[in-house]
């Protein structure tokens, strides 16, 4: 559970402080952006009512229940689950984070202009996509992280039920198993009765 609340915790930091700075940089300058590499990466100033990637910014407030009800949700499975991975508890780390920096710029204790509005920046403009930040980044890598780990899960059990006998079955026994003398004379090799 520590790790979870580290990682959430550094997510939300790193969340926060980027869209700080951006806050006081982006606004003065033309168009509001700042190209890291041009036509492929700029910093853009953009405030956003909604969820992440500007989705749903006519019903705020049912996305924040929801939001806080999945956040919940995620804090519930893990003080209960206690995963032992690490690599689902740092999915499941990076989920809460994100949900928490964004749900604190919705609250109105964000850096943007307009109180409640979101803080976006990170405009990639090599593919036609919407502006993000930190925090969208955090929960759109740890949802996919977990479900990549599922999927590897399941994949490992379908392997192991393949290779385990069928209910009821005895397993075959193994060749390495069986007595010197048992083995030679079922590969067709006479037992050496000297030696």
């Amino acid at each position: 559970m520590i790790f979870v609340i580290l990682t959430a915790v550094l997510a939300v930091a790193v969340d926060q402080l980027t869209k700080y700075l951006m806050a006081g940089m982006l606004p003065d300058l033309p168009g509001r952006t700042l190209p890291v590499i041009r036509d492929v990466l700029h910093f853009t100033y953009v405030e956003n009512e909604g969820a992440a990637f500007g989705m749903l910014s006519e019903h705020r407030w049912v996305f924040m229940v929801l939001s806080v009800l999945g956040l919940a949700a995620i804090a519930v499975f893990v003080a209960k689950e206690k995963p032992k991975s690490a690599w689902v508890r740092l999915a499941a780390g990076l989920v809460l984070g994100g949900g928490v920096g964004n749900m604190v710029d919705r609250l109105g204790f964000g850096f943007a202009e307009k109180k409640g509005a979101v803080l976006d920046f990170i405009d990639c403009r090599f593919v036609d996509f919407y502006v993000f930040n930190v925090a969208d980044a955090c929960v759109t890598v740890g949802c996919f992280l977990y479900m990549f780990l599922l999927i590897v899960s399941e994949i490992r059990q379908a392997r192991e039920a393949k290779k385990a006998p069928a209910e009821g079955e005895e397993p075959a026994p193994d060749a390495e198993e069986k007595p010197d003398g048992e083995r030679a004379e079922e590969e067709g090799e006479p037992e050496d009765r000297d030696a």
